[in-house]
């Protein structure tokens, strides 16, 4: 049976073991903190997909893995009996200049192509509003979209149905408190904050931006990091709302009702900071926004504040497969905001890969090799 190591407890972490717990690997994932303890254990949840425009392999590739979801969330549910907060709500993007409203209706036609999986149909709908008050009517001067195709999911949910359900394997472990600062590819081992060593065959790296540090020192000399840290803050309240709305989304502000009467409000994108762990006045500007979109909130109650990292790998794009030197070495990180909708099928390419056994495509720039190979031509 072989041994695999995953570094990292977060989404594309968990994803990963599953799917190698369900091949019949042997999975140990060790975790420098607690499970979701980094940018996966943020409130927001949003799954929205790309523009359906200038259609490439990058969003196919997103298209599907939000419309699979789907299913897999259903699998994970029935499995656990535990609920991730998954509901296909939909999503409005208010129009408010008259140049938007065309750009819209262009859309409209390209989602009619592009957004088909087998007899499903999603929807890129221009219309005049949306439900009452949702989004204000001062936010609507030229009608709404109203996309059939995003969903949400509760961050904090999934991440427990999925280690509740790789609790359900014996040939799993969930290894917490202690995390990864090296690894030595030539000996099938790595070091751990706590001093010990651990051995594999395989090891994944997917420590979200701690990831950087450890994919940087085993590809030796790079003109920059292969990835850098994004600041996110966002805020969870509780509210008087159904959680069958839309969510709303308009310059950088989301609105997401979630189950419970809970709305999560985000997120900011923040290159520099001073504390990576502390909201401020830039959450408070988000919240004012937030509340002139949807008024409703204007007296809802604040439950959560929060704050962490995203990572972002150099191009933007994820990076995914094996490292291009070490064939023992496979990497899964870089998903920045949309890690959510697409860890489970990234997860499963990586397993695949490792296993030998191919059953999806990614796109090319998501590979691992062609990363390295871009930062290494920066280099030289």
């Amino acid at each position: 049976m072989s041994e695999l190591l995953v570094i990292g407890g977060g989404v594309m972490g968990l994803w990963a073991a599953l799917c190698a717990a369900r091949k019949g690997m042997k999975v140990r994932l060790v975790e420098q903190r607690a499970i979701g303890a980094g940018a996966s254990g943020g409130l927001l949840g949003a799954l929205m997909p790309h523009m359906p425009d200038r259609w490439n392999e990058k969003k196919q590739f997103q298209f599907d893995a939000l419309v699979s979801l789907e299913e897999e969330v259903a699998q994970l549910e029935a499995q656990t009996g535990l609920s991730t907060g998954y509901r296909r709500t939909g999503r409005l993007m208010p129009l408010a200049k008259a140049h938007l409203r065309d750009i819209a209706l262009r859309h409209e036609q390209d989602a009619q192509q592009q957004w088909r999986s087998g007899a499903r149909q999603f929807f890129w709908h221009v219309q005049e509003n949306g439900p009452e008050g949702w989004p204000a009517e001062e936010a609507t001067a030229h009608g709404v979209v109203f996309d059939t195709l995003a969903a949400r999911v509760s961050p904090r949910r999934t991440l427990s149905a999925l280690r509740a359900a790789l609790s359900q394997w014996h040939n799993v472990l969930i290894d917490e408190g202690s995390g990864v600062h090296s690894i030595l590819p030539a000996h099938g081992q790595v070091e751990r904050d706590d001093g010990s060593r651990l051995s594999f065959d395989h090891c994944i790296i997917s420590a979200g931006v701690g990831s950087f540090p450890l994919i940087d020192a085993v590809s030796g000399p790079l003109k920059a990091t292969s990835g850098t840290a994004v600041k996110g803050q966002a805020a969870l309240l509780k509210a008087d709302v159904d959680p069958d709305l839309p969510i709303i989304f308009t310059d950088g502000v989301y609105v997401v009702a979630h189950d419970d009467g809970h709305v999560a409000i985000g997120s900011t994108s923040e290159n520099s900071f001073a504390d990576p762990l502390s909201t401020d006045e830039l959450l408070d500007d988000l919240l004012r926004r937030a509340t002139l979109l949807a008024p409703r909130l204007a007296d809802a109650r604040m439950v959560e504040r929060w704050a962490g990292l995203r990572p972002k790998s150099a191009g933007r794009e994820p990076t995914v497969g094996r490292h291009p030197d070490h064939p023992n070495i496979s990497v899964l990180t870089g998903g920045f905001k949309v890690s959510f909708g697409i860890a489970h099928r990234l997860g499963r390419f990586v397993i695949d890969e490792i296993a030998g056994v191919p059953t999806i495509d990614i796109p090319e720039s998501f590979l691992c090799r062609n990363h390295i190979a871009a930062l290494r031509e920066k280099h030289l």
